[in-house]
């Protein structure tokens, strides 16, 4: 739609208008050709940084809301985006700079000195500390519904160990799928925020679901559910009847914090002052364009790098990039706005850690 023409539209007038209402096609080609040449304004309602908010009531089974921000997308703001342009519309590149790494995941059968990282891709990390495995959003699918995968997964899903440990965000197609939750061992726990444990349990697997704020003990780690900016649906959940959230996972020598998705919020600053000092915090810097209608719920790469501050983590692992084309902006662009975010705050690269898919990072020592 974003090439119409003047004797474009004449051209479906003649053609297609013909006795069926000319006035009407008309308007609602004039509509759309307006609107592929214009940006949608930002209507993201107004946060309330109040930190009390963080810790109030949100909602009830099936019906969840974040209390510090409203929400007013509907779907016809999907219309609007897809008839609409923003700053990467007509941008393609082919190849896209996706780095990969061949990872047969043979280090998962030995226990880990330390503590070691593996980006799968999209928002699933493979944390490999001492004797135990956790995945962060487990994605091993070609689809996350619709958008089909760039890339296979960073490890074979057979070489997760029979007692990995999962945590998921919510319950979005990129986020949760079933294909992984059915092939991964059945001995496998799943920490889901509330609302997902029955979707899990018919699947046959086990589910400890949690309320923002609520922990569970794991073994030698302490796994906590917290706050984060989002919102929740799929096919057979209607929109926000399923909780969203962020994830702190803890052991006696090391705290990770795991965003999922997420908008910029204050609950940030709130979560490293309750769990800090947080060694390393793993970041969505992808799927923020048109920033119209990701604003309330993605970050970009200037708030991820905010959001690392604000947690004054010790590392950041930038994810939700490079797997699945989710928005405007091409896979491959968030690692390079945030090189360039990072550069113009005059800060440094150094504690940020940039996956190619498949690599395996081990922590360094001391805090």
């Amino acid at each position: 739609m974003g090439n119409l023409s003047p004797s474009c539209i004449r051209r479906k007038m003649g053609t297609r208008g013909k006795g069926r209402g000319v006035g009407f096609y008309f308007r609602l080609i004039a509509f759309l050709a307006l609107a592929s040449c214009s940006v949608p304004a930002d209507r993201t309602p107004e946060l309330n940084p109040d930190p009390s908010l963080l810790y109030a009531a949100h909602g009830q089974p099936g019906a969840w809301f974040n209390p510090w921000r409203g929400w007013n997308k509907s779907y016809t703001d999907l219309f609007r985006w897809t008839v609409s342009r923003s700053a990467y519309t007509g941008q393609r590149r082919d190849p896209l700079d996706v780095p990969r790494v061949d990872n047969d995941g043979s280090s998962f059968a030995t226990q880990e000195n330390s503590a070691a990282v593996t980006w799968v891709g999209h928002s699933t990390f493979a944390v490999h500390d001492g004797p135990d495995v956790f995945l962060t959003d487990p994605h091993f699918g070609k689809r996350a519904l619709l958008p089909a995968r760039h890339h296979p997964p960073g490890v074979p899903l057979a070489a997760i160990p029979d007692n990995a440990f999962a945590v998921v965000s919510h319950n979005h197609y990129d986020h949760l799928d079933a294909y992984t939750v059915e092939n991964l061992p059945q001995t496998v726990t799943w920490f889901v925020p509330l609302g997902l444990g029955k979707w899990i349990e018919k699947k046959g697997r086990k589910a400890v679901e949690l309320d923002w704020w609520q922990t569970a003990q794991h073994g030698r780690w302490k796994v906590t559910c917290v706050p984060v900016q989002h919102w929740s649906q799929r096919i057979d959940q209607w929109q926000n009847s399923t909780l969203w959230c962020g994830w702190v996972i803890a052991n006696d020598e090391r705290t990770y914090f795991f965003a999922g998705d997420t908008g910029y919020f204050h609950g940030f600053t709130e979560i490293g002052k309750k769990f800090g000092p947080i060694d390393v915090a793993m970041l969505p810097i992808g799927a923020y364009e048109p920033r119209w209608i990701m604003h309330y719920s993605h970050l970009n790469p200037t708030e991820a790098y905010q959001a690392f501050h604000d947690l004054k983590a010790r590392w950041m692992l930038p994810c939700h990039w490079g797997t699945f084309p989710l928005t405007d902006e091409p896979i491959d662009e968030p690692p390079r706005e945030l090189r360039r975010v990072v550069e113009q705050a005059g800060g440094t690269l150094e504690p940020i850690k940039i996956f190619a898919i498949g690599e395996r990072w081990e922590i360094p020592e001391g805090r």
